[in-house]
């Protein structure tokens, strides 16, 4: 069985869990989870095959994770993949996980993160342009216009 397979069987189980796989040196998160590490970490997201989301990081980083969900009251597991898909470490808010409203943020945040990206590509196609720095200048007081001063 595939990790992507074995994954899917282990979110069942833990629907409002981050899943986080320790694969070799590194830990492997996949889907909504992949969006809500990426989000709070800025770690960058990757397609798989079915257009899965994923992201990872080392092994060596995950206390800072772990400490960071726990603040955020978010529940966790760590499966490790060596010893068959063991939860190996669990966070348990009960009642109190906020997964569910991280989650929003997440998508919303990587929606206008992929964007944003999309935008400033096009923007340097057109660097030779004579009005580029005047869009560049209506773009910069649209993001903007909501500032405190």
């Amino acid at each position: 069985m595939s990790v992507i397979n074995k994954a899917r069987d282990i979110k069942k189980e833990h629907p409002n869990d981050v899943v986080c796989y320790k694969v070799g040196a590194f830990v492997q998160l996949f889907g909504k989870d992949a969006y809500i590490i990426s989000y709070l970490f800025d770690y960058s997201l990757k397609e798989i095959k079915e257009n899965i989301p994923t992201c990872g990081f080392p092994k060596r980083a995950i206390s800072k994770v772990c400490a960071k969900l726990e603040q955020k009251k978010i529940n966790y597991v760590i499966i490790d993949t060596r010893k068959n898909y063991e939860v190996t470490e669990e966070f348990n808010n009960k009642n109190l996980n906020e997964y569910d409203e991280i989650l929003e943020k997440a998508k919303r945040y990587i929606k206008v993160r992929k964007i944003l990206k999309n935008v400033e590509q096009e923007l340097l196609k057109q660097t030779e342009e004579k009005n580029i720095i005047e869009k560049m200048r209506r773009i910069e007081e649209i993001a903007y216009e909501n500032r405190k001063i």
